[in-house]
């Protein structure tokens, strides 16, 4: 229903039992519940308002409206698939009533743009939190800043943190399954298929616990750490604080970041697979997406090559293997879904599903048998 919301009392971007000096924000002044309307003037595509659709799709309950002007007068099932009759306005005055002004989108570079800066002031002034999972924080700009003093007002910014500790490799529990979602490329999934493994998981009765890792599974999830934006000597920390703070749970899914493949954000893949330590990988991939996303000179590698890469680079820290894959065929037919995963079912001899089409059940049964094996 359009409106209905939770009550809680905050949010907490970094786990609240996580040792070591890591930041957490919290909505200290959040004490009612949350009524949210998403900002993706412009850029409610399934690429860029990744962060909107995700929200739309685990937290409808807590979302009033998206404002964009370019859709207005339509649901966001209608345009994004998600979301249900929940509407699109095209201002915060056509909105119903909310306190919480969310930025929806994760653009390369993780900018606010620059339209928008006149739609967040005006937030301000009408007293709503805002919140921001961008690289330009809310709270290191002058106006802003200046403005949300002058209100009272709020701003969140869900990655920043200030970790400060290396990966020391003590307390890891070897009783916990570490489970972690990779890529051969950035924003195909790799999050929504951590979110619903989980859930699954926790269908079949088994306790898990989605670990987030970046600005949108923190959303979804309301703990975890955006190691984007953590100084590179801490990467590998930061993650296993994050096992650290969950490995009470039988099965931890960790969300995955970037890519080994990637031009540009190898290095957080890298430090994420390495600290975390995972016992098993589930590999994601989107159907027909032939090179790196903003990058047409770089190719993508073949599935084979992906799997050989991640195993290597895994085991050198602990032993570790793809146990499954899930495929992104949201742009595609249920026949072609179909064979293509009959084709890569019998290229990798792994499961394959899409999360979404499918269902994650052949996941679920992967991380099971794993367990089995491992006796953990």
């Amino acid at each position: 229903t359009v409106g209905m919301v939770f009550t809680t009392t905050a949010w907490n971007f970094m786990p609240a039992n996580c040792t070591g000096a890591g930041h957490r924000v919290r909505w200290s002044t959040m004490t009612t519940e949350r009524k949210i309307i998403i900002l993706t003037d412009g850029h409610t595509d399934p690429h860029t308002a990744k962060t909107a659709i995700c929200v739309l799709r685990y937290k409808p309950q807590e979302v009033v409206a998206v404002l964009d002007s370019h859709s207005a007068g339509k649901t966001c099932q209608e345009v994004v698939g998600v979301g249900g009759p929940i509407p699109i306005v095209a201002s915060l005055a056509d909105a119903p009533e909310a306190n919480t002004l969310l930025i929806g989108i994760a653009p390369p570079g993780g900018k606010i743009p620059q339209a928008w800066r006149s739609i967040i002031l005006k937030a301000i002034a009408r007293k709503l939190t805002i919140v921001s999972g961008l690289h330009d924080f809310l709270n290191h700009d002058p106006e802003f800043s200046a403005a949300a003093g002058e209100h009272g007002v709020e701003l969140v910014d869900v990655r920043a943190n200030d970790e400060r500790d290396c990966a020391n490799r003590e307390g890891i529990r070897d009783d916990c399954l570490r489970i972690h979602t990779v890529g051969n490329d950035c924003s195909l999934g790799k999050m929504l298929v951590a979110v619903e493994v989980s859930n699954g998981l926790k269908g079949a009765g088994i306790d898990a616990k989605f670990v987030a890792t970046g600005q949108t599974g923190i959303m979804v999830e309301g703990d975890g750490c955006a190691v984007d934006c953590v100084t590179a000597d801490f990467v590998n920390g930061a993650a296993e604080r994050l096992v650290l703070a969950n490995q009470d749970h039988d099965v931890i899914v960790i969300e995955g970041q970037g890519s080994l493949f990637h031009p540009r954000y190898s290095c957080v893949t890298l430090g994420l697979l390495h600290g975390s330590m995972p016992d098993g990988l589930i590999l994601c991939y989107e159907m027909g997406r032939e090179v790196i996303g903003g990058m047409p000179d770089f190719p993508l590698a073949q599935l084979e090559r992906v799997r050989e890469i991640y195993e290597m680079s895994a085991n050198i820290m602990h032993p570790c293997r793809v146990i499954g894959v899930a495929m992104n065929s949201s742009k595609y037919s249920d026949e072609a879904a179909a064979e293509e995963r009959r084709q890569v079912r019998r290229r990798l001899g792994l499961p394959v599903c899409d999360v979404i089409r499918h269902g994650p059940d052949e996941l679920v049964e992967a991380i099971l048998n794993l367990k089995r094996t491992l006796k953990k």
